[in-house]
């Protein structure tokens, strides 16, 4: 029996595409390898969504050809979004691989590796049938599961290609989303992260399925105890509905991550995104006003096209005026295949990452004072992992802190395993991390 080793690169949502990759070749008789020196098989399922992804993704592949010298490496599929987006010509360039599968081509990813010939499988993103809760998907294990609720994406952003990568917008239907949250929770999932490529977009393609607020009881009453997260919303599809949705039911982490990427009206005109800046102000401002624990992240952009001192001034006044509590920036990163490629006044990367610095830095002493506020306090704690830290046996999360791009809460105490909720007191905080101990 051949052994599969699974490169995982960029998002959450390849996180997902990855388990069912390795769902359908374990179907077919292969055994998974977490060791890439002792696997005959070696997926690199690729991001290309910024060019430093893509540089990743090459090293990636690169690094992984090396154990056809010094491993047991038979055959490397490059998978995902890069051969997605780059399909022959990134073929001709990696001469290393002995298949590239683009999103089009996941369903025939055993097909790639059982031949024995150099295959290239390019075709439309929604080719692919959305994966089900029947289909075959290894989870790792672990307190947390990403559950991809749709494919696709509804927008037509100037400077992102995912919409030519994955395709329109394809929501699951609810009864399939509830299925497998089931399934992930009897496997021991207690932590529920929906994941899509805007999850506010949920429904909209299936007439009378309901949308994401109608989605979430019936994911909560699938995992009855563990928590419930969305990531990736919209400014424009954060209804009251929504918010009354998050406030009545416990299970939901009360965390809205939504990127609205500037806050210049000029250049969010450009970016191909349809509000303002004082459409965000009074959106944030109406999140909190009806859910009183809410926990705001949000994505940023510097350097796009055509952005003046000014626009930047204006995104830097967003920062202040919101105070958000997580807060990621992008520099803007330029492709031939973009729309917004063709647009004048290009910003020089060295501005561009000035810029995106002085945001980082303004929001490290915002997240400070935000967390500073907890010390003293009680909150709930999911415990991830034993440390063998003696000064802090545990880490784990909060409902404030989505895994994998936030902070982290260091736990003092005794007792915890992981996938435990507890109930601790903050002693310390940084500004991302936060120490507590068990009450």
């Amino acid at each position: 029996m051949e052994g599969v080793c699974l490169i995982n690169l960029g998002c959450p949502r390849n996180e997902a595409d990855g388990e069912v990759l390795l769902g359908r070749l374990a179907s077919a008789g292969y055994a998974v390898s977490p060791d890439p020196a002792e696997a005959e098989v070696i997926l690199v399922n690729t991001c290309a969504f910024v060019e430093d992804a893509v540089n990743e993704s090459i090293e990636a592949v690169l690094l992984a050809a090396g154990y056809k010298t010094s491993g047991a490496l038979r055959r490397l599929v490059v998978c995902g979004c890069l051969p997605q987006r780059y399909g022959k010509e990134l073929a001709g360039s990696l001469p290393e691989a002995d298949a590239f599968v683009g999103v089009g081509c996941a369903h025939r990813i055993v097909e790639a590796v059982q031949s024995e010939k150099r295959v290239l499988l390019f075709g439309p993103p929604e080719q692919t049938p959305l994966a089900t809760a029947k289909d075959p998907r290894l989870w790792p294990g672990g307190s947390t599961a990403y559950l991809k609720i749709a494919e696709g994406c509804p927008g037509r952003c100037t400077y992102c290609a995912i919409p030519r990568l994955r395709g329109p917008l394809r929501s699951r239907p609810p009864e399939d989303v509830e299925a497998e949250t089931r399934a992930l929770y009897e496997m021991g999932a207690r932590e529920i992260v929906l994941v899509a490529q805007e999850t506010t977009a949920y429904g909209m393609d299936l007439p009378g399925a309901g949308d994401l607020a109608d989605l979430l009881p019936r994911v909560c009453e699938a995992a009855p105890d563990a928590w419930v997260r969305f990531l990736y919303g919209h400014p424009l599809r954060i209804p009251d509905r929504l918010l009354s949705a998050v406030n009545s039911l416990p299970q939901v982490c009360p965390y809205f991550d939504v990127p609205v990427q500037h806050a210049s009206d000029r250049i969010l005109k450009a970016m191909g995104r349809r509000y303002g800046k004082q459409d965000l102000v009074d959106l944030f401002s109406r999140i909190r006003d009806r859910v009183p624990d809410a926990v705001l992240r949000t994505t940023l952009m510097t350097g796009f096209p055509g952005e003046t001192e000014e626009d930047f001034a204006k995104l830097a006044d967003l920062v202040e005026t919101v105070r958000f509590d997580h807060l990621g920036v992008f520099a803007y990163s330029d492709a031939e295949d973009l729309p917004s490629h063709r647009l004048e006044n290009p910003v020089p990367p060295k501005a561009a990452h000035a810029r995106r610095k002085a945001l980082l830095e303004m929001q490290a002493a915002i997240s400070l004072d935000k967390l500073a506020v907890l010390v003293g306090k009680g909150i709930g704690v999911m415990i991830l992992e034993n440390t063998g830290n003696p000064e802090a046996p545990f880490q784990g999360r909060t409902m404030g802190q989505a895994p994998g791009i936030d902070g982290i809460t260091r736990v003092r105490g005794r007792g915890a395993k992981p996938g435990d909720l507890v109930r601790a007191r903050v002693v310390a905080a940084g500004p991302y991390d936060l120490l507590a101990e068990i009450e």
